[in-house]
This record gives C-alpha cells, structure tokens and sequence, in this order.
C-alpha cells in the first residue's frame, strides 16, 4: 500500500481515533434506543459517523494521486502553545484553583486573558484590535450566559464583586 496524500491519510487517522475515543466513553453512558435516547447515544452515533468519516478519508488518501504527494509539513509550535495556553489560562482564571490558592477571576478577567493570549499565536499582534475584540466576546458572553441564560458562575474577581 502507498500512501498518496499523507495529510489525508494522518488526518483519516486522527478522525477515527477521535471517533473511536468518544464511541466508547459513549458506552459508558446508557445507550438506550433510537427512540428513547440515553445520554450515551447521541455520543455514541457521532463517534461512530467520525470514525467512518475518518475511515473514508483514509481510504481516499490512499487511492487518490496528489501533484506533491501532500507531505506533512513543521509543526506549529506557537499557535499550538498559545491557542492551548490560552484555553488553560481560561479555566483557571475562571474557576481558580482552590489547592494552590489561586482565587476566581471570573467571567470577564478570564475572557481577557484568553483573548491577549491566543491573539500572540499569529503572526501579528495589534492591542487596540485585541482589546475592541475582547470587549466584544466579555459583552457578548456575559449577555448570553449570565443574562440570558442564567447560569451562575463568577463574573468578576471575588474581591471586586464582594
């Protein structure tokens, strides 16, 4: 067998054993049927539907010529490590981290720094634009979650709100 797209191929690969991963922790969960659904079947349906996606992919990489061969090229490291940072920098500024005594920050202190963070994962950084943009995504989240949806979580840091 020869592999003739290998960004296909990995890709097909990654797809089915994202899918494979999510179908069976959907077996934890009570499947249940088509028409009295569990909480594990509509996990279970999309693990599967990604795994045959990846499947087909796969196979495609495999019989389908491409002009270069579509080798895989250098990793990312700086979007890789900003984007992931970000989202971590997320959490903890939102719930804290009570064992280590790191406080809440809350909703909008954690949108800020997510944003500021994932922005240094490109190639350019204007702050102006970042901050216009993160002002947007704070109102927006805190008009969905907080008051549209009502969910109950800190907003701003503990020794702001009181």
């Amino acid at each position: 067998m020869r592999i003739k797209s290998q960004k296909d191929f990995f890709s097909g690969l990654m797809f089915m054993g994202v899918g494979g991963a999510f179908a069976w922790g959907a077996t934890q969960y009570n499947i249940g049927t088509g028409a009295r659904m569990g909480p594990g079947y509509f996990p279970l349906m999309l693990g599967i539907l990604l795994a045959v996606i990846g499947a087909i992919i796969t196979v495609k990489a495999t019989i389908t010529e491409t002009a270069d061969g579509d080798k895989i090229g250098k990793w990312a490291w700086r979007p890789l490590i900003f984007v992931l940072g970000a989202n971590v920098a997320f959490g903890i500024l939102l719930g804290g981290i009570p064992s280590l005594g790191i406080p809440a920050m809350g909703l909008i202190v954690a949108i800020y720094a997510l944003t500021f963070i994932a922005s240094l994962a490109g190639s350019q950084f204007k702050a102006l634009e970042v901050f216009i943009l993160a002002t947007v995504l704070a109102v927006g989240s805190y008009a969905a979650f907080v008051l549209a949806l009502k969910l109950q979580f800190p907003v701003w840091p503990s020794f702001i709100a009181g």
